[in-house]
């Protein structure tokens, strides 16, 4: 994929990030929400995953509060009223992680904590949500008028990858791609040098398909593919016109 560097940066990866969000959101709250429910192994398995998609948020969160919004504060005063409102959401999305935090390892110990955990679950969706929608479709487009690829990219690199280790990139890497069309794989994958890559597609790629077997089954859940805000606003249209046709079809 060819990029320019000093053209408007490129901000992408950032809806990709959000979009394996979604996902594992809406995947987690599927196993949890109809019978058969996770048994103990399986139990455990997803309580930890709910607790590692949280340590994911809260460096992504981080990333952009060290790195990314006090360069855009810096370069374009008038974004600050836009990233005054980052901060606020920031603020108000942390006590729903540490709230969802707590109701997955009260599941984790007994699965009488599942109600609880769909409860916190839907707690912090209420507030990322609309966060990670306002981001993508406000934020990101000045951004992109403010720094360049090449200086997102540097941002990029210096906050959100360098303070995790080869291990926590690995876990990550597959985990973000999975679901993703082949231009979104590609955005991911075309800044790794070619030997990480192939490390992170065959080593890490397997063991994150085999976490992902044993946490979705193979059910419902494993349908859901990454979640775009053009693919959550397509279902919504999808599923407001099978409601209308149902509608009409009704006798009057």
């Amino acid at each position: 994929m060819g990029t320019n560097l000093h053209e408007p940066a490129d901000t992408r990866s950032m809806g990709i990030v959000h979009s394996a969000l979604r996902r594992d959101l809406r995947r987690s709250r599927i196993a949890l929400e109809a019978p058969p429910y996770p048994d103990r192994k399986r139990r455990r398995q997803l309580a930890a995953h709910v607790l590692w998609l949280m340590h994911v948020l809260h460096l992504h969160h981080t990333a952009e509060d060290t790195g990314l919004w006090p360069s855009i504060r810096a370069r374009n005063p008038s974004a600050s009223t836009l990233l005054d409102q980052m901060d606020a959401d920031h603020k108000r999305i942390a006590p729903a992680i540490s709230a969802l935090e707590d109701a997955a390892r009260a599941y984790r110990a007994n699965e009488t904590s599942r109600t609880q955990l769909l409860d916190a679950l839907t707690a912090l969706e209420a507030v990322l949500l609309p966060h990670l929608r306002r981001e993508e479709l406000d934020m990101m487009p000045v951004v992109a008028a403010t720094i360049t690829t090449a200086e997102y990219l540097t941002i990029e690199q210096e906050y959100f990858v360098k303070p995790k280790g080869f291990r926590e990139l690995g876990a990550e890497g597959p985990w973000i791609i999975d679901g993703l069309d082949p231009e979104g794989r590609e955005v991911i994958l075309h800044v790794i040098p070619a030997v990480p890559r192939f490390i992170l597609l065959h080593t890490f790629g397997w063991s994150y398909r085999r976490k992902a077997t044993r946490l979705w089954r193979h059910g419902p859940a494993t349908a859901v593919p990454s979640l775009s805000l053009a693919t959550m606003e397509r279902n919504c249209r999808d599923v407001a016109t099978v409601e209308r046709n149902q509608r009409d079809r009704r006798p009057h």
